[in-house]
């Protein structure tokens, strides 16, 4: 199971919520199948809706 910490953990050059969209389908498209949003994005931009653009990501409903 894939968690959000561990994207942020290991990626430290993800400066933005794009950037962490794009690291988190980078990531599912390596075959992982579940994804848990442990905690909150750090980022200034993050938006009110993460959870959801961060699921469509995941499951590749966002290119």
């Amino acid at each position: 199971m894939l968690k959000l910490s561990e994207i942020l953990v290991s990626r430290q050059d993800i400066d933005s919520f794009d950037d962490l969209l794009v690291a988190v389908q980078d990531v599912a498209r390596t075959g992982e199948r579940f994804f848990r949003m442990d905690v909150k994005p750090p980022y200034p931009d993050t938006p009110e809706n993460w959870e959801d653009r961060l699921e469509a990501a995941f499951s590749g409903l966002v290119r």
